[in-house]
């Protein structure tokens, strides 16, 4: 019988973060789903507001339906979305935000990863719910995060009121870091995509690579600088647009 490393990872679940590492995932299949399972990297259970997962669908596979609205985010394959009156292809850096009224099917035509984000929504009074989005990465403007062309941030979702959280990519030139250890009312869901580099999380530092996730509560402490010879690259979730007494 295999030792697996004496019981070493690099996963740490801590009171204000969470490092979870591909060698701890453990895959469950959602209600609905159909020839797909689910990593479950964080949900309310381990005290965040909203849920986010990776769905490994096989060439045919479905999500289930989703009572909130959901974002999801194309890391490799093809997916189709259909709703009642609309249909999408989205391959690789394809994305869609779908309002919990809209009632849709995702279907993979070949051997599909997404990046899941559901939230139960927080409506502002007079401010109209976002409608159903579709688009690609590569149609967002970058720009440089506090113009260190290094650092480049393309926002995945409008900046308007209708919309309460924000989904971003980040990408680090080698040797890039952020100007500052951030500390804020937001919480993260940050999933690795390409490139490795180290991070801090409160008082404690960590390695990180491309398939690790990592959540961060409010107020947790966090910095990060990339390492190696090739870009670092990460999908970031918080919350936004919303006042912090709800």
């Amino acid at each position: 019988m295999a030792m697996h490393n004496l019981g070493e990872t690099r996963s740490s679940n801590q009171r204000d973060h969470l490092l979870q590492t591909p060698d701890t995932f453990i895959r469950t299949v959602l209600p609905g789903m159909r020839d797909a399972t689910a990593v479950v990297h964080i949900a309310p259970a381990a005290g965040a507001a909203f849920a986010q997962y990776t769905a490994e669908l096989d060439a045919g596979g479905t999500l289930g339906a989703t009572a909130t609205q959901r974002f999801f985010y194309v890391i490799h394959g093809v997916a189709d979305l259909r709703t009642d009156s609309e249909v999408h292809t989205l391959t690789a850096g394809g994305f869609a935000y779908i309002p919990a009224s809209v009632a849709h099917n995702v279907t993979a035509s070949e051997r599909t990863r997404l990046a899941v984000i559901e939230k139960p929504y927080e409506p502002i009074e007079g401010v109209a719910t976002p409608a159903l989005l579709v688009g690609r990465e590569a149609d967002t403007t970058s720009s440089a995060l506090m113009g260190d062309e290094d650092l480049q941030v393309r926002g995945l979702l409008p900046g308007d009121a209708g919309f309460d959280f924000a989904v971003n990519t980040m990408t680090y030139a080698p040797g890039a870091a952020l100007g500052m250890v951030e500390t804020h009312v937001m919480e993260h869901g940050l999933l690795m995509l390409e490139g490795g580099g180290i991070y801090r999380l409160g008082e404690r530092w960590y390695p990180v690579t491309a398939g690790d996730f990592i959540w961060m509560a409010p107020y947790c402490p966090q910095w990060f600088g990339a390492l190696g010879k090739v870009p670092a690259k990460y999908l970031i979730y918080k919350d936004w647009n919303r006042h912090p007494l709800g």
